[in-house]
């Protein structure tokens, strides 16, 4: 079995809960407090440009040039999307960037990006990109199980169609055949390895 069919497996019923929090019910509903959404929206800024920044440690560690090509677009993706938000959906909600500059990280962004940046400093490839691949991936999965959830109008139906739209969808295709191509000489440690990062 491959790396990610494999990680996606063991990892299926925390998929799940992650599914059916209310967060993801409400979104998918449009019943989601706009104040909750506008929470979100901040920290998820703040924490583009710390995966921007983990993407381009894992471009730099990239074992050939089609890995630093790969990781280095997708770290420029993750900081033009969070510049994209201060003129579209944090200007549609009403967050100017005094607000947004003065909201720091909660607890659980804090420690999650602290996680990647620091797996992406002090571990092999393989396991960097094992850690930054559900960033991906499960929000491919979530936008696509929300995005099929049939009610509209949604005030935030813009948002929720960027993860479930092809482009995105094409890119995670992309970072698991580059986790699964690592993982295919990677030794038993480094697998384990992974694994943990993954989960």
């Amino acid at each position: 079995m491959a790396f990610c069919s494999d990680a996606w497996a063991r990892n299926a019923a925390l998929y799940e809960k992650t599914r059916d929090m209310p967060f993801n019910r409400e979104l998918a509903s449009g019943q989601l407090a706009e104040d909750a959404f506008k929470h979100y929206m901040i920290q998820d800024a703040h924490y583009l440009v710390a995966f921007g920044r983990a993407l381009a440690i894992a471009a730099a560690k990239a074992d050939d040039a089609d890995g630093v090509v790969q990781f280095a677009e997708a770290a420029k993706g993750a900081v033009d999307a969070e510049r994209s938000l201060h003129p579209g959906f944090m200007q549609q909600f009403g967050i100017d960037t005094a607000t947004f500059e003065a909201t720091p990280l909660t607890p659980a962004s804090h420690h999650y990006t602290s996680f990647l940046i620091a797996t992406a400093w002090s571990a092999p490839y393989p396991v960097v990109l094992a850690a930054l691949l559900p960033c991906f991936w499960i929000y491919a999965e979530i936008g696509r199980d929300i995005h099929a959830r049939p009610v509209r109008p949604n005030p935030y139906a813009a948002w929720i169609d960027t993860y479930a739209g092809d482009d995105f969808h094409a890119l995670v295709r992309a970072v698991i055949a580059s986790v699964d191509r690592t993982a295919e000489t990677a030794s038993p440690q480094t697998l384990a390895a992974m694994h943990q990062a993954y989960t």
